[in-house]
């Protein structure tokens, strides 16, 4: 392959295929992007910040695994023949907390295959031998402040895509990265396909749009679109590809004859999805501005995008580690009939009351954190829930510093289901088994402090990092508001879904909820109802310390960022939707002042 794929530059337009949008999705992607997709490229994000826990633990335990062994044996496995045979180059961060194991596999693999490759892996990222180092240094976590853990399970800087770049220019067929920004697949491929410099900061925060957009999956083709009865096929829904110039213009599509739907819409909300402050959206090559983006239709299932700026990037990469923090157990039952949701509350108290005691005489610690929620009794929804439901499901969390005080959440769960409620249909699931609370710890760290190097079949080398620049996004000033209307007085009330449609997300313990009017002409109306403080008020059941607001005049939206409403976020947390994807359902739900005249 290598022969070939390294003849590529010079074209004037480049196709790459977004085939992973996280460890688990859908083997139909790949096959899909071969056969009718017309791609140069194939691009693979695995990594979330849990994945790399059950990495490292992986490695602790056999020092050849610690990788996603999927993106080897089910995605490369079928595909590389056909990658060979057309020419088609592969990057993907499915290295984990051990590329080169990731690296050896694949050469396996091909090698039984009967083909040759050039395999490029990013290294510098894992940071793990340092944790005694960022210890002593006092290192704090940039958003609690909380001190650095005494254990960590794993430590890795987030990567950017100049070392892919340089990967691909050494010819490579394949390119395995550990962490690094979800974004930095495709841009690296940008970089290397159009020869971008390190100070071109407009094509790289294009390019660097362009990576989120695809970073997963069919979530910009339709999938979790607001309004999901338009998009056809879900069963085969079309991954999507990015079909960008050497200006840094591209447009977004998917292969012909798939499901899905690819419209300003669908790939607005993608842009919106997991941002802050929409003018610093900052990644290690460059500090983006999607303020001013814009999306138009260029034909059927074809959205051009244009309009992201860019600045010098900060000094520094973000890092993050993850972390025991004792342990978690959850039990689910089954209730139903009149008043279910009532009788379902009920028995979760009763149960946590007895388990308490229970320890409290066996001289078991205690359940440092607890929750209930009533799964079809609308808890997500808040005081504006409407739990009618003669048929839900109990879900009772607890955490706890000892495994046994959850064996005994796990033993005492079950007894619910012949003592309790009426209608009461036993355990869904089975008895509930303890599992270790993986907690995030983020901070930053000097550019200078990290060295970068590609390893290409054996050969390694050094990435120079450029380590000006020093962005800060403190010195923005205030947000860009939208102007509003006059007055929110009105003779009647919508529900905001008919006005508008959003996207959520989290970012650790923070939810963002991006809001997109529906039409332009309801901008100003929507601008002035949605306040940060209406906002808060709509989700007062999850108590947000502070919300922040930040327009985008280009697509006509408004994003919101809710501060430590996630229950810790991610494995830490005991909420069912501890990744805010439900959030802007439930922002959609709130009730809008109209006029008449507004349908």
């Amino acid at each position: 392959m290598n022969a070939q794929a390294a003849t590529t530059k010079g074209r004037t337009t480049v196709r790459i295929g977004g085939a992973s949008g996280f460890w688990g999705d859908t083997a139909l992607a790949v096959p899909q992007l071969l056969e009718a997709g017309d791609v140069d490229y194939l691009v693979f994000d695995y990594l979330a910040e849990v994945t790399m826990s059950i990495l490292a633990a992986q490695r602790a335990k056999d020092a050849a695994a610690g990788y996603a062994v999927d993106f080897v044996q089910i995605m490369m496995r079928e595909a590389l023949p056909r990658l060979h045979a057309q020419r088609i180059r592969v990057v993907a961060n499915a290295g984990g907390v051990n590329p080169l194991a990731c690296r050896d596999a694949l050469l396996r693999l091909a090698a039984e295959l009967g083909i040759t490759l050039r395999i490029g892996v990013v290294l510098g990222d894992d940071l793990a031998a340092r944790a005694a180092e960022f210890r002593a240094a006092g290192t704090a976590e940039m958003f609690s402040g909380a001190p650095f853990p005494q254990r960590v399970a794993s430590i890795n800087a987030y990567l950017g895509a100049l070392p892919i770049a340089r990967a691909l220019d050494a010819g490579c067929d394949v390119v395995i990265t550990g962490r690094c920004v979800d974004s930095a697949v495709t841009l690296g491929v940008l970089m290397h396909e159009f020869g971008w410099s390190v100070s071109d900061y407009d094509r790289l925060a294009q390019g660097t749009l362009a990576g989120h957009l695809i970073e997963c999956g069919a979530q910009c083709t339709g999938g979790l679109y607001t309004d999901w009865q338009q998009v056809p096929d879900w069963e085969n829904i079309g991954f999507p590809i990015v079909e960008a110039g050497a200006d840094g213009g591209f447009t977004i599509t998917k292969p012909s004859g798939t499901g899905g739907l690819v419209t300003p819409a669908t790939v607005a909300e993608q842009l919106l999805y997991e941002i802050g402050d929409p003018r610093a959206y900052l990644v290690p090559d460059v500090s983006c501005d999607f303020t001013q983006v814009r999306m138009a239709q260029d034909g059927a299932h074809r959205v051009r995008v244009s309009g992201a700026t860019g600045r010098a990037p900060t000094g520094h990469y973000k890092v993050s580690a993850t972390h025991a923090d004792g342990y978690r157990n959850t039990g689910f039952l089954t209730i139903a009939g009149a008043q279910a949701v009532q009788k379902a509350q009920r028995t979760g108290s009763a149960l946590l009351t007895r388990m308490q005691r229970m320890l409290a005489a066996r001289g078991l610690p205690a359940f440092t954190e607890t929750r209930i929620e009533v799964l079809g009794g609308e808890e997500m929804f808040g005081a504006n829930g409407r739990a009618s439901a003669r048929e839900v499901v109990l879900k009772l969390s607890a955490k706890a510093a000892s495994k046994d005080s959850l064996e005994l959440f796990a033993r005492e769960f079950a007894p619910a289901a012949t003592s309790m409620a009426p209608g009461t249909l036993g355990l869904v699931g089975g008895r509930p088994s303890p599992t270790p609370v993986v907690r995030l710890f983020s901070f930053l760290l000097a550019k200078t402090a990290l060295a970068v190097e590609i390893d290409v079949n054996g050969e390694r080398w050094p990435v120079p990092i450029p380590t000006e620049g020093g962005f800060d996004p403190r010195a923005l000033g205030p947000a860009l508001q939208h102007e509003s209307a006059s007055s929110t007085e009105a003779p009647r009330r919508v529900p905001l879904i008919e006005l508008a449609h959003g996207r959520s997300g989290d970012k650790g313990n923070q939810a963002n909820i991006g809001i997109i009017a529906r039409d332009k002409a309801h901008l100003q109306m929507l601008s002035a109802w949605l306040t940060p403080e209406r906002v808060a008020a709509h989700f007062a059941h999850r108590a947000p310390s502070r919300v922040e607001r930040f327009d985008l005049p280009g697509l006509n939206a408004i994003n919101f960022v809710l501060h430590d409403v996630l229950g810790g976020g991610g494995m830490a947390s005991l909420h069912t939707d501890n990744l805010a994807k439900a959030y802007a359902q439930v922002l959609l739900a709130m009730d809008v002042p109209v006029p008449n005249d507004v349908r």
